[in-house]
């Protein structure tokens, strides 16, 4: 994991959550964790990461997450054994 990654890392497990985390810095993070990225229908995308999966929506035409995707995404990552 680069430290481009490290920091979004730290930002999705920040409180407040910023505002400002795009889609394209949480696909280097999933990779740069070891998981995968598939993209479906639309904007639906599914995160296999460490034996667990997460299917949610990827921001259009935006480049930001919103804010209940970063709180999935959080969960997610716990679940998943990422600290």
């Amino acid at each position: 994991m680069n430290n481009k990654q490290r920091k979004t890392k730290e930002a999705i497990f920040s409180k407040p959550i910023p505002k400002t985390i795009e889609w394209t810095d949480i696909e280097s993070l999933i990779n740069g964790l070891g998981g995968e990225i598939k993209h479906n229908d639309g904007s639906r995308v599914r995160i296999d990461l460490n034996g667990h999966s997460i299917n949610i929506h990827s921001p259009h035409p935006q480049k930001e997450v919103k804010l209940y995707v970063v709180k999935l995404l959080r969960e997610f990552l716990e679940k998943a054994g990422i600290q």
